[in-house]
C-alpha cells in the first residue's frame, strides 16, 4: 500500500496517525506533537465551518481536495506560513494543521531560523513557528510529502492515542475536540478560544 493511503481517512483519524509522525528537510528533523483536524464542504462526509474548504475549492483550499498526502501551506493573516496535510478521500477536502513539533536534529539551524532568544522547547511550538523553524514556505505548497525527492517529508509511526480537546483560535465549530496533542510535552502551544467564538458548550 502506498504510504500516503493511510491518510485516507476520516481526518480525525488522520490526525491521530500524524502524531507522533517525523518531519523531515532543510536541516531539521522534527516530530510532530500537536494537530488539528479539518474537514471540507456542508454536504461532505465532514461538513466543517471552520475549514477553508468548506465554501468549495478555491484558488487557495483547492489543494484540500486531494490527493492525501500533498502539504496544504497557506499564511496566517498575511504574515506566517501554516502547515497542513491533505487526508481523506481524494476528491473529498479534509486537512490536518500541524500546529507544534519537538525538533530532534538540526537545532543550530532551526534556532537560526527562530532567533537566539528562543528556547528550544518553543522553536516549533504554534504552527507558524514550526514553519519558521523546518524551513517550510508557500513554495511547497502542494509538494508530496511522501515522494522521496520532495524537499520536505514525512514519516509515520503509527497510530498515537493523544488527548483530544477543542481547536485553536476557530470562531466556528469552536467545540469539536479535533485538537490533539502528545501529554506531558512542552512543545504542545497552549489553548485558546477566539474571542468571536460561541459561548463554550454552544458551538459543534
Amino acid at each position: 500500500m502506498v504510504v500516503a493511503d493511510q491518510l485516507a481517512v476520516d481526518p480525525v483519524e488522520a490526525a491521530h496517525r500524524l502524531l507522533g509522525a517525523t518531519l523531515t528537510g532543510r536541516g531539521v528533523t522534527a516530530v510532530i506533537v500537536e494537530v488539528e483536524a479539518y474537514g471540507g464542504e456542508p454536504e461532505g462526509p465532514w461538513p466543517d465551518a471552520a475549514a477553508h474548504s468548506f465554501r468549495g475549492p478555491t484558488g487557495r483550499s483547492a489543494i484540500m481536495f486531494g490527493p492525501p498526502g500533498r502539504l496544504y501551506a497557506y499564511r496566517s493573516h498575511g504574515i506566517h506560513v501554516c502547515a497542513n496535510v491533505v487526508c481523506g478521500t481524494d476528491g473529498v477536502a479534509a486537512a490536518v494543521l500541524l500546529r507544534a513539533a519537538a525538533i530532534e536534529t538540526g537545532l543550530d539551524v532551526a534556532q537560526s531560523r527562530r532567533g537566539p532568544s528562543v528556547r528550544t522547547m518553543a522553536l516549533g511550538r504554534g504552527p507558524g513557528n514550526l514553519c519558521s523553524a523546518t524551513g517550510i514556505s508557500m513554495a511547497d505548497n502542494g509538494i508530496d510529502l511522501f515522494h522521496p525527492d520532495s524537499p520536505i517529508t514525512l514519516t509515520l509511526n503509527g497510530s498515537t492515542q493523544g488527548i483530544a480537546g477543542p481547536r485553536v483560535g476557530v470562531s466556528q465549530a469552536a467545540d469539536r475536540p479535533w485538537r490533539l496533542w502528545l501529554p506531558g510535552r512542552p512543545e504542545v502551544s497552549a489553548y485558546r478560544r477566539s474571542p468571536r467564538a460561541p459561548a463554550p458548550g454552544s458551538s459543534d
